[in-house]
């Protein structure tokens, strides 16, 4: 069995540390527009020339690659960092209407919201997931069952409708996913489907608790799950095991991604 982790009392809040971490980048990044920008303007001022626009975009990308770099960033943070500004400058030559990234920007939003808050990108779970979530919950006779971002409800509608008996909750805050899960469970009368935030969603209630997230959270959701989840219920993570937590049982899943399932009993 796993053991949970004694809740902290000076534990930051978690969805307000999920956001800062998107912020820190955007600082980054800052910092190094800032640090090229005061010594290239300066230089080509005082000499009456133009700023070269694509040597200062790579110049930018290069400093914010070694500010990555000495803050120990993963690698992806690196490569976004380096390619940022030169991306930038490259689409500005294009001279695309404003409009245009602005709707870009709220249809993202609509459907992406979990990325920006919280670093939660929208995964959809496969057919054999369901399978093996009915197989691991089958002797459940009073299967409480929770989805914390529950994307269109590709878990908990097909889960609702073949098992009748048991009910079924899904929560998602993202307004274009959450509409469409929505619409596709509005038939399905075992499943209630939530706006709403997973951090603020109480877990006492619920025997079996199902997320699909990131790495990012999980630390700070296995925390929520030791104060909330009563003895004996059960936390499934799709992808992304709790960090410095054994798993009690893995499975894995039959499908193109190789999904693995690690399940904690509380």
């Amino acid at each position: 069995m796993s053991h949970l982790p004694a809740p902290s009392s000076d534990r930051s809040d978690a969805p307000t540390a999920t956001l800062a971490r998107p912020l820190r980048q955007l600082a980054l990044q800052a910092a190094a527009v800032l640090a090229v920008l005061s010594l290239a303007w300066p230089y080509y001022g005082v000499r009456g020339e133009e700023l070269p626009w694509p040597q200062t975009a790579f110049a930018i990308g290069a400093v914010a690659l070694l500010l990555a770099t000495l803050s120990h960033q993963p690698w992806w943070w690196r490569i976004l960092h380096a390619v940022f500004a030169p991306l930038a400058w490259g689409v500005a030559l294009l001279q695309i209407d404003p409009g245009w990234f602005l709707l870009a920007s709220m249809l993202l939003l609509l459907v992406y919201r979990g990325a920006l808050s919280g670093q939660i990108p929208l995964y959809f779970s496969s057919r054999e997931t369901v399978h093996a979530l009915a197989a691991l919950t089958h002797g459940y006779h009073d299967l409480r069952f929770l989805d914390l971002g529950a994307g269109i409800g590709s878990i908990v509608q097909p889960l609702a409708a073949a098992r009748p008996d048991a009910s079924f909750t899904g929560v998602e805050n993202a307004p274009a996913t959450w509409l469409a899960g929505r619409v596709r469970t509005l038939a399905t009368a075992n499943c209630s489907w939530r706006w709403g935030d997973l951090w603020r969603t109480d877990l006492a209630a619920y025997n079996v608790v199902y997320a699909f997230l990131s790495p990012t959270p999980m630390a700070a959701l296995w925390e929520k799950v030791g104060r909330e989840m009563r003895p004996g219920s059960l936390f499934i993570s799709n992808s992304f095991a709790v960090p410095g937590v054994a798993a009690t049982q893995e499975i894995d899943v039959d499908d193109r991604r190789h999904t693995r399932l690690y399940c904690y009993r509380v």
